[in-house]
C-alpha cells in the first residue's frame, strides 16, 4: 500500500483526503478548521487525527496540496475593449483558479488606482490591443499602475509592440512578468501561457504571502490555488488519460457559501447550420464564478437573481416567512440545517436550486433570431451546452441532501428561458466525498489512479429531463428535439 495524502487549504476548512494509488481506491476524507492566522500546520494536524480515527495510523509516502485559504488567488485585470481583450483577460484569469475581484477597460484613471490600491490584489493583469494594434492604452495603463505603492506583481500579456515598453515603466516598483497577448488577433485567443504563468506566481510568491509556506515541511508541494486543481479533476474525468477514457463533455457546479463555480470542458460550438457564433472563441475548458450566488454569504444575491416570491413557491414557505429566514441565514452563516430540519432544509433545497438555475444560466450561451438575405437565421453567443449530457456537482448543499437530482435539475433548460443553450437532459454525478480538488492535485503525479478513483467514488443519482420538454415544445421554436437526438430543433 503506498497512501498519498491530499489536502485542501480552505479558507474556513482544511479538508484531506487519503489514497491508496496502488489499488487506486479512497482511503478517507476528513477535516478541521484551517489555521491559517496561527500556524497552518495545526489545522492539518487536526484533520489528520480525525482521518485516521477512520483509517488507522497511516503513513503517507506523498502529501500534496492546494490553497483557497485567505481569500483565495485574487486578481485585479485590465483591458482595453469590455468584449475583448478585457474578456479574454477575465477568461484567464478565472481559467487559472483565481478570484476576480475587478476588470476594468479603456484607460485607467486616478479612482481606478485608489480601487487597485484598496483592494491589494496578489495579482494584476494588464492586457490591451492585438499584436500591432493600439498600444497607446496599455502604456498608459502601466504607467498609473507604475504609481500604485504596493507589492503585487504584474503581468503582461498584451499587444507584443508595447510589451517591452510597459516592463520599463513597471518594473522599479512592481515585479513583472511578460507573457504572450492573450489575445493576439481578433478573432483569436490565447489564455494558456498566462494561465501558466499565474500559477507560477502562485508557487512563487502567494504561498509566502498567504502563511502556507509554514507548512512546506509537512507536504511535498502547493501545486494550485483550489479552483485550478477542480479544473484539473474535472478535465481529467471528461478528457481521460493515456490507455484510459473519460467520461466526455461535462458540465460541473459547485455551489459554496459565498459563490457558485461553474465549469464546462466542451467544444460548444454551433450544432445547427443556420447559425454562426459571435464574439469571441469560447475556451473548451471554461469556468466562471458567480461571486453574488452563495448559500450563506451570498444569501441575497440569490434572492435579488430569482425574486422572493419564486424561493417562496420552491420551498413551501410564505413570502414574509421567507424574508425573515433570508435575514437571519445572511448573518448566521454557519447555520447548517439537517434533512430533517421542516422549513429550513425546504428553504435551503430552494436557494441551491435557484443558485444553480442562475449560475447556469449565466455560463451557458444564448441565441437570437438574425434576418439575413438568405431569410432567417441565427446567432449563437457563448458556449451551446444543449449536447452535454453529464453534470457532476459538488458543494454542501448538494451533497448533504436527499434532493441532489432534484436540485441538479435546475441546471437544465427550461422554456422560461428559451433563448438558452442549457443541457436538456443529462446524468447527474455527485461528489459526495469532496474529492474532486484532491484527484486534480492527484492527476499531477498519478492520473490514471485519480482518474480511476473518481469513476468509482462519484455517485450516479441516474438521468434527469428538462421539466419542459412536451407541454412547452408547440409553444418555441427553441425548445429541444429529444427526437432528432440534437438539443435545438431550429
Amino acid at each position: 500500500m503506498k497512501p498519498v495524502l491530499l489536502i485542501d487549504f480552505g479558507s474556513t476548512y482544511t479538508k484531506i483526503t487519503a489514497v491508496d494509488v496502488e489499488e487506486e481506491k479512497l482511503l478517507g476524507t476528513a477535516s478541521s478548521f484551517t489555521t491559517i492566522f496561527t500556524d497552518i500546520n495545526e489545522g492539518l494536524e487536526n484533520a489528520v487525527k480525525l482521518l485516521e480515527q477512520k483509517t488507522g495510523k497511516l503513513e503517507f509516502a506523498e502529501r500534496y496540496a492546494c490553497s483557497s485559504a485567505a481569500g483565495g488567488l485574487k486578481m485585479i485585470s485590465s483591458g482595453l475593449v469590455p468584449e475583448l481583450t478585457a474578456e479574454a483577460a477575465k477568461m484567464a484569469s478565472l481559467g487559472a483558479g483565481a478570484k476576480v475581484m475587478k476588470v476594468y477597460s479603456f484607460k485607467l484613471t486616478e479612482d481606478d488606482a485608489d480601487e487597485i490600491r484598496a483592494a491589494k490584489p496578489d495579482i494584476m493583469l494588464l492586457v490591451g490591443g492585438t499584436d500591432g494594434g493600439n498600444s497607446e492604452c496599455i502604456i498608459h495603463n502601466a504607467g498609473v499602475i507604475a504609481g500604485i505603492e504596493d507589492d503585487f506583481p504584474v503581468i503582461v500579456a498584451g499587444n507584443r509592440n508595447a510589451a517591452r515598453e510597459c516592463e520599463k515603466i513597471l518594473s522599479p516598483t512592481h515585479k513583472t512578468y511578460i507573457c504572450e497577448n492573450v489575445m493576439p488577433k481578433f478573432d483569436q485567443i490565447n489564455i494558456e501561457p498566462t494561465q501558466k504563468q499565474i500559477r507560477d506566481i502562485f508557487l512563487e510568491r502567494i504561498v509566502t504571502a498567504k502563511g502556507l509556506s509554514k507548512a512546506t515541511d509537512l507536504i511535498s508541494g502547493i501545486v494550485n490555488p483550489t479552483p485550478a486543481a477542480v479544473m484539473k479533476g474535472i478535465r481529467l474525468l471528461a478528457e481521460g488519460t493515456a490507455g484510459e477514457e473519460g467520461i466526455g463533455e461535462l458540465l460541473a457546479v459547485d455551489v459554496g457559501g459565498a459563490t457558485t463555480d461553474i465549469y464546462t470542458i466542451c467544444d460548444g460550438r454551433p450544432t445547427k447550420g443556420n447559425t454562426v457564433f459571435k464574439g469571441l472563441p469560447e475556451p473548451y475548458a471554461k469556468r466562471t464564478v458567480e461571486g453574488d450566488i452563495g448559500m450563506r454569504y451570498s444569501i441575497k444575491g440569490i434572492v435579488e437573481a430569482a425574486g422572493i416570491s419564486k424561493i417562496a413557491e420552491l420551498s413551501g414557505i410564505p413570502v414574509g416567512r421567507c424574508e425573515e429566514m433570508v435575514e437571519h441565514l445572511s448573518t448566521h452563516t454557519d447555520e447548517v440545517p439537517c434533512e430533517d430540519d421542516g422549513e429550513w432544509a425546504r428553504l435551503d433545497y430552494a436557494l441551491a436550486s435557484m443558485a444553480i438555475d442562475t449560475a447556469v444560466e449565466r455560463h451557458a450561451g444564448h441565441i437570437s433570431e438574425a434576418y439575413t438575405l438568405m431569410g432567417l437565421s441565427f446567432i449563437q453567443n457563448g458556449k451551446d451546452l444543449s449536447n452535454i449530457h453529464r453534470i457532476v456537482v459538488t458543494g454542501g448543499s448538494l451533497i448533504h441532501t436527499k434532493k441532489t437530482d432534484e436540485i441538479a435539475a435546475h441546471a437544465l433548460f427550461t422554456a422560461a428561458s428559451p433563448y438558452s443553450l442549457r443541457p436538456v437532459r443529462a446524468d447527474i454525478l455527485v461528489d459526495r466525498n469532496y474529492i474532486i480538488a484532491a484527484m486534480g492535485l492527484l492527476s499531477e503525479h498519478y492520473p490514471k489512479a485519480a482518474l480511476h478513483i473518481m469513476k468509482k467514488e462519484l455517485e450516479d443519482m441516474g438521468t434527469v429531463i428538462s421539466p419542459d420538454l412536451g407541454a412547452q415544445k408547440e409553444e418555441s421554436k427553441f425548445v429541444p428535439d429529444m427526437n432528432e437526438g440534437s438539443c435545438h430543433g431550429f
